[in-house]
């Protein structure tokens, strides 16, 4: 005869453990992150700068850190911390503008291509193609030698190399959305081909792009700064973390922080950025929120 093995009832977590239960369960960690990095340099810079970020003292130039200088100094006397600050504004500004235009962009094009079809679908298909095979390094720094680095510009590059990454995301999705049920009502209801892609198909896509979106943001700030370092990006003296790079790299032995603290704010953005992004993929999937 078996014998029943009772069944011990697991215990309670403690108060810590429920606490990182909860801090684990939401990004608090990425969004704190992003929030002091980011989000508050960004939106209050003045107010949290020590110093003017472009006013040099060339008698204290490349200070190690002290109480003074918390980051250093750079080449002419600038503090690194305030520039750090004031990049963070840059970056904001370039990858919030960037993604929002290629995204209008790549996802109207998407959902009219995939609704559509025909043609029009493949010409827009071959776009697509062309703008992913463009090497936009290369095309960056030509465009940057005929017409000169500018934020303009940058945006302007950023853009011809994402918007074909939703376009051509938005059209595998419309083209599964456009096969339901309720689609085909709806055209026998009498709705309009514009009513149908904004009213039926864009909401249901709307997750996806969010998320597209929030991953592209550390993506952008990398090649943002990759750019800005290469000298095709945002021009001297305007802070940007890309630039502070490119400007302590021949101090790197002898004044290492002049390259380490932006270095140091790119990785924890881009890092935070990728870690909110896989949560809200996480939450927005239906499939994963069933697991």
């Amino acid at each position: 005869m078996a014998v029943a093995i009772p069944r011990v009832p697991p215990r309670p977590l403690s108060g810590i453990g429920s606490v990182l239960k909860e801090v684990f369960r939401y990004p608090v960690i990425p969004v704190t992150v992003l929030l002091v990095v980011l989000i508050i340099p960004s939106i209050i810079p003045a107010w949290i700068a020590p110093q003017d970020p472009l006013a040099g003292d060339i008698t204290n130039r490349l200070a190690e850190p002290s109480r003074e200088h918390l980051f250093g100094t750079d080449k002419i006397g600038r503090d690194v911390l305030s520039r750090v600050i004031y990049g963070a504004r840059v970056s904001v500004l370039v990858a919030g503008v960037a993604i929002a235009i290629s995204g209008l962009v790549g996802t109207s094009f998407g959902i009219i291509s995939a609704f559509y079809g025909g043609w029009w679908d493949s010409l827009m298909m071959r776009l697509v193609d062309i703008s992913l095979s463009l090497p936009i390094i290369v095309v960056a720094i030509v465009v940057a030698a005929m017409a000169g680095p500018s934020m303009k510009i940058l945006i302007a590059v950023l853009v011809l190399s994402q918007w074909s990454r939703y376009a051509r995301l938005v059209r595998g999705e419309t083209l599964t959305i456009r096969a339901q049920d309720y689609i085909s009502r709806a055209r026998v209801a009498g709705a309009s081909n514009p009513r149908i892609m904004i009213r039926y198909i864009f909401p249901n896509i709307f997750n996806t792009i969010v998320v597209l979106a929030t991953l592209q943001v550390g993506f952008v700030i990398v090649l943002e700064a990759t750019l800005s370092f290469l000298g095709a990006g945002i021009s001297r003296p305007t802070p940007a973390w890309g630039l502070m790079v490119a400007d302590g790299r021949e101090f790197v032995t002898d004044a290492w922080w002049v390259s380490f603290f932006p270095g140091l704010a790119i990785l924890l953005t881009v890092l935070s950025m990728n870690l909110l992004g896989d949560w809200l993929r996480d939450k927005l999937d239906p499939k994963q929120r069933n697991l």
